[in-house]
């Protein structure tokens, strides 16, 4: 009896310890996000499951976006809206009530779901509205077939939640996965698995296995047809784009390999290129496995596509590695030029990096100067509170990131550079970092380790460019330098001397013309090297901006400017011209070009030339 007591109290306790302790729910830590209403602390979305149909009739995307979720016991569950209509909200298949806050002109309206400790999974049923930022939809005139309409989003930096009710902040990756329904004609493809011919039916199937950032969700749908480069890069194009942007693109599988070789493994599978209709507002957005381009890279000689060097970089700084906030954005920007003329020195030689690198120069100079009212707005490190992330996408971002890595590197030597940046994105990959924690991994994993001192605070929280930068040396440019000063001089052309030079050189050559370069001056240029009618879109700009910048009317080059400004929706080029006529004093020639213009542009650009022209 005793015995017998012993072994069920015995057995009654081993029962107790091989129970499965309850599991404790853990969740990320979240750093203060001053572009995002969501609370990711107390509750986030981890997967997203979408249901859409695209109506090109109405111009609405519809559909629900279902999220499985994890929370620390929290009561509520905060959304990122802006211009969209909720028609429906579900709590685990369960329809529930929901409260829409004040709308912020900048950041819209915070969706607030009540959840309880045991939610997994909300859904949200809504619809786009002809307000929605995030897309553009083109009819067959504005594309390049002209037979059928066309339809993509641009979610960076907070356009997603125009588009999707999310948690609209670079700190919060997810996974997902969606069904789209289109027009049968008509092919939809996204940042994500995807598919290399049309359908029967109109419906896709995607599903993106890696955690990503809201803004990197994408979706464009259109008449577009593959061609496969290698088995890892392809195109998508329109039909009659399609052959050209192959040939332009043929490089891409050898990018992917040096930048492997640089800095680790591709962790996406596939880097494939779409060239979207001209009114796509950037030269790329780098979504993984599906990169956005514009077809003003395509020059016809692979001269450009330093562009898709660039967005490839992205593979590694922005989306494998993302800034966590939109203040910390050159954390970005910078690493990606640094990252994409290393490619670009790889595969094309030192003298091509370097021109690179002093254009990226020029651009950050230009730059300062025109940012000498804000100073603030030249430090790497932002304070976006209560602006719009927009305003950090400048060229301090992009190049005084640039110049501060590559004084690290010529500081500590290449070797060391290249070993360091390795491991950083190794160490952070799929995860997102901020400002501070850079200087942390910088300081412990390169600087201390090597006894080297740098001035990396100065670099990051002080404006403008320290004195200790690096001086890039190209004797291509300085060539180039030395036959527009003898120009200058003589009125006489070296045309000998120019015959091999890259569309770089020439635009070195264009951006310097002096003040006093007169107009008979830009005329013999014109005459001998048609630059009013060049095919290479960033030659073509630089030579308007001079035209417009210096009163300069021949070859017909006012109407030329018009037609290109109403035809490329690129923001760089668009308010690069329409600085040039501000600075120039011909506002109301701008403005009677950009009434017509305006309809075609994506609304990032609008913003853009709006506040520039202060339209209306």
């Amino acid at each position: 009896m005793k015995i017998s007591l012993i072994l069920l109290v015995s057995t009654f306790l081993m029962m107790l310890n091989c129970e499965k302790p309850k599991e404790e729910k853990t969740i990320n830590t979240y750093i203060d996000e001053p572009h995002s209403y969501a609370k990711p602390n107390e509750a986030v979305i981890t997967h997203l499951n979408l249901n859409l149909n695209v109506n090109f009739e109405k111009q609405i995307v519809s559909g629900i976006a279902t999220y499985d979720i994890q929370n620390n016991n929290a009561s509520e569950i905060i959304l990122d809206t802006k211009y969209l209509d909720i028609t429906d909200v579900q709590v685990d298949g369960e329809s529930t009530s929901f409260t829409m806050g004040k709308m912020d002109e900048t950041l819209g309206q915070p969706l607030m779901i009540s959840i309880d400790e045991d939610t997994k999974q909300i859904a949200i049923t809504y619809n786009t509205t002809d307000k929605t930022e995030a897309l553009q939809w083109l009819n067959p005139q504005q594309t390049a077939d002209k037979t059928h309409p066309f339809l993509f989003t641009q979610g960076q930096a907070i356009l997603t939640r125009t588009w999707i009710p999310i948690q609209d902040s670079p700190q919060i990756r997810i996974t997902y996965d969606a069904t789209v329904k289109v027009p049968s004609e008509l092919m939809a493809v996204m940042s994500a698995e995807n598919p290399k011919e049309k359908t029967e039916d109109g419906i896709y199937h995607f599903k993106m296995k890696q955690p990503i950032p809201a803004y990197l969700i994408a979706l464009a749908v259109g008449d577009i047809e593959y061609k496969a480069v290698s088995e890892r890069t392809g195109v998508y194009a329109e039909k009659s784009v399609l052959d050209k942007a192959h040939a332009e693109f043929s490089d891409m599988d050898k990018m992917v390999t040096a930048a492997e070789n640089l800095y680790g493994t591709y962790n996406w599978e596939q880097f494939d290129v779409i060239v979207l209709p001209p009114s796509f507002p950037f030269g790329g957005m780098e979504n993984p496995r599906l990169t956005f381009a514009t077809p003003t890279v395509i020059a016809g000689d692979k001269s450009l596509t330093t562009l898709i060097a660039h967005e490839l970089a992205h593979s590694w700084s922005g989306n494998l590695v993302t800034n966590a906030t939109w203040n910390d954005f050159w954390l970005n920007e910078g690493f990606t030029v640094y990252f994409e003329i290393r490619i670009m020195e790889a595969l094309y030689g030192k003298e091509r990096a370097n021109m690179l690198a002093l254009i990226s120069r020029q651009d950050l100079e230009d730059e300062l100067e025109s940012l000498k009212d804000s100073p603030n707005d030249t430090k790497l490190k932002l304070n976006l509170k209560g602006r719009n992330p927009d305003d950090g996408m400048s060229s301090i971002a992009y190049e005084k990131g640039y110049l501060f890595l590559r004084t690290l590197e010529e500081k500590v030597g290449r070797e060391k550079f290249d070993a360091f940046l390795k491991s950083y994105f190794k160490k952070n990959a799929f995860s997102t970092t901020n400002t501070e924690d850079f200087i942390k991994y910088l300081n412990t994993n390169l600087l201390e380790k090597n006894n080297i001192t740098f001035n990396t605070d100065e670099w990051i929280y002080q404006p403008g460019v320290p004195d200790n930068a690096v001086t890039v040396q190209s004797d291509a440019f300085e060539n180039v330098e030395n036959t527009l000063k003898k120009f200058i001089e003589t009125n006489n052309i070296d045309v000998a001397a120019t015959n091999q030079w890259t569309p770089q050189e020439w635009v070195h050559f264009i951006r310097n013309f002096p003040k006093d370069i007169t107009i008979d001056q830009m005329q013999k240029l014109d005459e001998t090297f048609d630059f009013s009618n060049s095919t290479n879109s960033y030659i073509t700009m630089v030579w308007y901006e001079q035209s417009i910048l210096n009163g300069y009317h021949g070859h017909n080059v006012d109407a030329k400017i018009e037609q290109f400004l109403t035809a490329v929706g690129r923001r760089w080029y668009v308010t690069t011209l329409f600085k040039a006529f501000k600075n120039s004093d011909r506002v109301d020639e701008a403005l009677v070009i950009y009434k017509k213009a305006r309809p075609n542009y994506h609304s990032v650009t609008v913003k853009s030339v709006d506040e520039l022209l202060n339209y209306p």
